[in-house]
């Protein structure tokens, strides 16, 4: 049906578990990988990004979309330097979440990047966005509060709690 540069979308004949056929609609889109950016003060990176499609500016994690089939934690690193400005050292997988499995087939990988390093930002030329650096516990109350509500944020801020929580 359609074929633009991030998405392809079709309607998918299926059949159910249930043996019913259904006319789906589905949006393939390569997948993403979304970084938890800690560094030795105990801060966390967030974007106070300019976000069209959801009509303004919303927080989020530093993210972005996988390239040419690239791993999802080259994707990670790439975008972690691109948006943040930042190397890691050290790198752990959080795992995956669906952003919305009723319609799209996107993967984002969630990761806890430590051991920061400062290298020169260089965001794509569409992206607008303000770097803040908070306390990690601020940006966790804030993703339980509905204060962020981009999902991949919220997921990435909680699972990070496994290995953060003091």
């Amino acid at each position: 049906m359609f074929q633009g540069r991030i998405l392809e979308v079709n309607v998918e004949r299926v059949r159910l578990p249930n043996g019913r056929i259904a006319d789906l609609e589905i949006a393939h889109h390569p997948g993403g990988a979304a970084i938890v950016a800690l560094d030795s003060n105990g801060r966390v990176c967030l974007l106070r990004q300019y976000r069209h499609a959801a009509q303004g500016w919303i927080w989020e994690l530093p993210a972005g979309k996988i390239d040419h089939h690239e791993p999802p934690i080259e994707t990670a690193r790439r975008e972690l330097a691109e948006e943040a400005g930042m190397t890691a050292g050290s790198w752990l997988s959080l795992g995956g979440i669906l952003s919305s499995p009723g319609v799209f087939t996107e993967i984002v990988h969630l990761f806890l990047a430590r051991e920061l390093t400062p290298i020169p930002a260089t965001p794509e030329e569409h992206e607008v966005f303000a770097i803040t650096w908070m306390p990690w516990q601020q940006a966790v109350q804030m993703a339980e509060s509905g204060q962020i509500e981009d999902g991949k944020s919220v997921s990435g801020l909680l699972r990070s709690r496994r290995f953060l929580a003091r």
